[in-house]
């Protein structure tokens, strides 16, 4: 069974053309194996009543109404959770994938890969709004997580569901998830797929994204290297602020004995105040990146609640 999951955020005039494409697809590659699951994220421009109507004619397709907007990667989870298939794939709603790229991807798994990355290589988004970003975010995820891809933001990409049903993630780090797939020893692999320009809506991501990106892979990386050992990362700041704090009480007792008042400039002290609250902040940032991450995962909370469901009957959650 092949599961595929795609989050809906205002997309109400995609969603039509994208269920007959990957209709067209999976039957003729995959007849009555496969699922399809809409995660309606709290859409307010029709979505939710098209869906229903979809669901009410096509018996493959699942819905899942979240209560209001939690964003991609609560969409992404529910998707997950609902499915399923031994092999899940996400597509975005806006029609961009090409559902004729499925085929290829699922066949990758066959030679024993347990994820197969979708890479745009041929993007069709705006090339400094979208695709410079992009490129930048890819080389410094790569070198960060040492997980070499092109494009950890398709969407588009196969895994084997015991690879991701344990995965529990929060904020936006659906972009992360080969890397956590890495984590659990799957084997990855790359496959460049089609990119189709938005012909509908308008993209929910500008530049700020990049800055979003650069904050969840130092949490990423965090998680890796500390997750079980955090006082290596604290221990260590706190060792340099020790030297630290020796030398500038040398360096002032040097300058008094040259003539200069402690008291005579407050440049010094604004320059190691600014600077130790720049890192508390920092590791303070991490710590509670910890804290939350033990809080969904020991009390197995959800980070969405599900309205309704359509054709979902008998799965846990639904209603």
């Amino acid at each position: 069974m092949i599961s595929l999951t795609v989050p809906v955020f205002n997309e109400r005039e995609a969603l039509g053309p994208l269920l007959q494409k990957v209709q067209t697809t999976m039957r003729q590659h995959f007849p009555e194996n496969w699922e399809i699951i809409f995660v309606n994220d709290g859409s307010q421009d029709g979505s939710t009543e098209l869906l229903d109507a979809l669901a009410l004619q096509n018996p493959e397709v699942k819905v899942v109404h979240l209560r209001r907007n939690y964003g991609q990667t609560a969409a992404m989870m529910a998707g997950f959770d609902f499915a399923t298939g031994d092999i899940i794939i996400p597509l975005d709603g806006d029609g961009q994938n090409d559902p004729q790229d499925i085929p290829r991807i699922v066949a990758k798994l066959d030679e024993g890969f347990e994820v197969c990355s979708g890479w745009r290589k041929d993007r069709q988004d705006n090339a400094l709004q979208r695709n410079l970003p992009s490129i930048l975010a890819n080389k410094l995820i790569s070198a960060v997580s040492g997980v070499q891809l092109h494009d950890f933001g398709c969407s588009l990409k196969a895994y084997r569901a015991e690879v991701i049903k344990g995965v529990r993630l929060y904020g936006e780090m659906h972009r992360f998830l080969p890397i956590y797939a890495k984590w659990h020893g799957a084997r990855i692999c790359e496959l460049p797929v089609s990119h189709h320009a938005r012909k509908t809506g308008h993209s929910k991501y500008g530049l700020e994204r990049v800055l979003k990106v650069v904050m969840d892979l130092l949490t990423v990386r965090f998680l890796d290297k500390y997750m079980l050992k955090p006082m290596y990362l604290f221990g260590f700041w706190g060792f340099l602020f020790f030297i630290a704090s020796i030398v500038f009480a040398a360096w002032a007792v040097y300058m008094r004995f040259h003539g200069y008042f402690f008291t005579g400039t407050p440049l010094p002290m604004m320059t190691v105040f600014s600077f130790m609250t720049g890192v508390i902040c920092v590791l303070m940032g991490l710590l509670a990146e910890m804290i939350t991450r033990t809080f969904h995962e020991s009390q197995n909370k959800s980070i969405y609640l599900v309205r309704k469901t359509r054709n979902c009957e008998g799965q846990a959650g639904s209603v």
